[in-house]
């Protein structure tokens, strides 16, 4: 059920009457139809039924016994999906496409299913719960101020802790010596071969104007900065994305040469060189964070391509970061690739290539091991054709 401001509510039955909330999830997730209490005298083994049914658990017990709670879940989730595994070892093995969308699913999933332990929250942000830490600080970050008390799901809570955390440390970035400080719902730069490689790739003769096209945290925008470019105009389309890419480029004391400002894609004008670092993989977003990751129909990665003619200086160049990740997932050809740059009126003029190094890409045990050791990570140089 919604409210007539259009959010959505959660509604259970709290001695003998029936009572209501807010329902928060930046993940996407309806509110739950079915709600039932739940407190430290509810097993594992009965909270997994519920959860399995479809039956959200608001939490009324100790905080910290919810986090226990949350782990026999997630340990009973992973040890069914080891049995799934199990059951289909002796079929005939899946195509590397199969095994990604299947993997999604799994994750999908598995996603909801632990979403199901939910925690009550005040209009401060605060959690009425024993034990529970001041997490109104890190909400505050996430969701900005609240107007009523709401529920959101332990997991989600936890990612927002962990998001206020990192936003708190920063990630190194060598090519800049200084911290950026991701928050909470934009994608973090803890995948540094993508800003090595604007880092070291040789800059087009002349240049002083770049745009930043998608910037996120800003952090290739500061690297540009850093490489001597007189001027960056960066462009996203996320409030937090903005917010996070103004707070980290006036951090770092750039703020004179970058300018952060809202527009799908492109801003206004021509620049001698337009980067570009795409969601990877075409796919529909399951929340608001796989936008990073996902990239509808190409939609950006097209939209990039089509509009790089009409926005460069003479003698400029565009350049594309991407994985070729998707190329192994059987999810796009680069003959696929290579068509859309010659429609979009380019030429390659060059590439850089360099290979993953975050955990997953060594890891033998991951569902999609076969494709992420095979990974690429290339910077295209794009320039307009010649006629």
């Amino acid at each position: 059920m919604t409210t007539p401001d259009g959010a959505a509510r959660i509604h259970w039955i709290e001695h003998g009457e029936e009572r209501s909330a807010r329902w928060r999830s930046e993940s996407g997730w309806p509110a739950p139809r079915k709600v039932v209490l739940a407190d430290d005298t509810m097993s594992a083994d009965a909270a997994w039924r519920h959860a399995l049914d479809g039956t959200a658990l608001l939490w009324r017990g100790d905080f910290q016994n919810a986090r226990q709670l949350l782990q026999a879940l997630v340990r009973r989730v992973d040890h069914k999906g080891s049995r799934a595994k199990r059951a289909k070892a002796g079929k005939a093995p899946a195509t590397l496409t199969e095994q990604f969308h299947r993997h999604r699913l799994a994750q999908l999933q598995r996603a909801r299913t632990l979403a199901m332990l939910l925690m009550p929250f005040d209009a401060d942000h605060g959690i009425p719960l024993r034990r529970a830490p001041d997490v109104r600080e890190a909400c505050t970050e996430a969701y900005g101020g609240a107007t009523e008390p709401y529920v959101a799901s332990l997991r989600e809570l936890l990612g927002v802790i962990g998001a206020h955390e990192w936003r708190r440390k920063g990630v190194f970035i060598p090519a800049l010596d200084e911290r950026i400080h991701p928050w909470y719902g934009v994608f973090s730069p803890v995948r540094g071969e993508y800003v090595e490689l604007v880092a070291q790739a040789p800059l087009p003769a002349g240049a002083n104007l770049a745009f930043d096209i998608g910037a996120g945290t800003g952090v290739l925008s500061a690297v540009l900065a850093h490489r001597g470019m007189q001027g960056v105009l960066a462009t996203d389309v996320d409030e937090r994305a903005l917010g996070c890419a103004r707070a980290n480029v006036e951090r770092l004391g750039l703020a004179g040469q970058v300018e952060i400002v809202r527009a799908d894609l492109y801003p206004e004008g021509r620049a001698d060189l337009v980067v570009c670092n795409p969601p990877w993989l075409p796919g529909k977003p399951s929340s608001a964070i796989e936008y990073a990751v996902y990239d509808p129909d190409s939609r950006m990665l097209k939209g990039f391509l089509a509009g790089l003619k009409e926005h460069l200086r003479h003698g400029g160049e565009g350049w594309l970061i991407l994985s070729d990740l998707a190329e192994h997932l059987g999810l796009r050809s680069r003959d696929q690739l290579l068509g859309w740059i010659a429609e979009a009126g380019l030429d390659v003029a060059g590439r850089h290539d360099i290979r993953p190094t975050h955990p997953k890409a060594s890891d033998p045990d991951d569902p999609l091991a076969a494709a992420r050791m095979a990974e690429v990570t290339s910077l295209w140089r794009l320039r307009v054709a010649s006629s």
